[in-house]
């Protein structure tokens, strides 16, 4: 494994890869704030707004298992590009929607909105296996922890600078606000373009569709270190869902405006960052499975910490702090299914993966959500974060291959 930090970003498909990674997020983050927004200039009703989520996470979910084996039989390349396509035809119906939208919503109101929200959310599950599987073919063997280093810095900070360029430019217009995501992703496919195709990794048996399906499942539930290294990171999100309920911390415990919500909300994208720059300089690879584990109760103390301070400022720094551990782990977790996935199952592998994670946001939203009501804000979050800490120890203990875990270019 090369020390040099930068060594995959000297590729040029690469370069062309993160940036078009880049854009895209940026551009389907801030699609979501504008969205938001739009939806309650229109209706007032919090209902309306809620279902947005809901209304993209459903086909995203139902359509992962298919979408990676589809990454799986067809040429990863013509699969972004075509998935790619398809959002930014999206963006511009959401645009050319704006061009006249009182009498658009006279004559059919904002469903033709949540229609192409749908569609988004198809689009989007086809597009992550591929991302995730062309990235392999992009940079040798060697350089799969460095380049997901890289990957997962990008994600986070689309993940910040999406919805803040989308919540400052809604105050300017709607109108303008869709421009500028229709132009973002029309410069992301762009660069798209211009990475080299691969053809798709030869397969010992040409399965049927379900058979193919099944093999993918299988192939996760059947590894240690993969299930295991997913799990954590899936019980970290529906236990430890603190940002679930930050809107309550903000005004109830914090007793701060718009500006500290802000702020807190932003806080753990900005640790992620920071600690992800990080680790492109001092990779946490050499005894990944122990520092997977730390990380992850890491996380779990932040959390704690966090639903006893009633100071704003630590509150931030603990965030911030629980972002940075959070990073630690999507990046092992993402060199993991890297390094270990046969090249001829990334697609679904990386499908199940996304099924797992893709969902427990909203999952892990609700159950903050009902346990608050059941216990009370503070207890529910000392709750999420003692549980969170309990599972890792929990697999500390009873996980040889995790505990001992090292990752390299050799592992498989």
């Amino acid at each position: 494994m090369s020390n040099d930090p930068y060594i995959s970003l000297k590729n040029p498909d690469f370069r062309f890869f993160i940036s078009a990674r880049l854009l895209l997020t940026i551009a389907t983050e801030m699609q979501g704030v504008i969205v938001g927004w739009q939806i309650l200039k229109y209706t007032k009703d919090p209902l309306m707004f809620g279902l947005i989520a809901l209304t993209e996470a459903i086909p995203f979910i139902l359509t992962a298992l298919f979408a990676g084996h589809v990454a799986d039989i067809i040429q990863r390349k013509k699969i972004i590009l075509v998935s790619t396509t398809i959002l930014t035809v999206f963006t511009f119906f959401l645009f050319a929607f704006t061009l006249n939208d009182s009498y658009f919503i006279h004559k059919v109101g904002i469903l033709p909105i949540y229609m192409v929200i749908f569609f988004t959310g198809i689009g989007r599950a086809f597009i992550a296996p591929s991302f995730f599987a062309f990235l392999s073919q992009i940079v040798p063997r060697e350089q799969y922890p460095n380049a997901t280093t890289w990957n997962s810095t990008a994600w986070q900070v689309g993940a910040i600078a999406g919805p803040a360029l989308g919540g400052i430019l809604c105050v300017i217009g709607v109108g303008v606000s869709y421009a500028t995501d229709f132009m973002l992703m029309i410069i992301a496919l762009g660069l798209c373009t211009f990475i080299k195709s691969h053809p798709i990794p030869e397969r010992q048996n040409k399965e049927d569709l379900f058979t193919s399906l099944a093999q993918g499942i299988k192939f996760v539930f059947s590894n240690q270190v993969v299930i295991g290294s997913l799990s954590l990171d899936l019980f970290a999100v529906l236990f430890g869902g603190a940002v679930a309920l930050l809107p309550l911390f903000a005004t109830t415990v914090l007793h701060t405006g718009s500006i500290g919500f802000s702020m807190l909300r932003a806080a753990p994208s900005i640790g992620a960052v920071l600690m992800a720059a990080v680790m492109v300089h001092n990779p946490p690879f050499k005894n990944a499975g122990r520092n997977m584990l730390l990380a992850v109760a890491g996380f779990g103390v932040c959390v704690v910490l966090f639903a006893i301070s009633t100071n704003i400022y630590l509150s931030i720094l603990l965030l911030a702090l629980s972002g940075a551990f959070d990073s630690i782990s999507v990046i092992i977790r993402a060199t993991i299914l890297q390094l270990m996935t046969p090249d001829e199952m990334r697609g679904r592998v990386s499908s199940v993966n996304n099924i797992f994670l893709g969902s427990s946001n909203e999952i892990g939203g609700f159950e903050s959500g009902l346990v608050a009501k059941i216990m009370g804000l503070i207890p529910s979050v000392i709750f999420g974060g003692s549980m969170t800490i309990l599972i890792v120890t929990f697999t500390a203990l009873k996980s040889k291959a995790i505990r001992s875990l090292h990752l390299d270019a050799k592992s498989r």
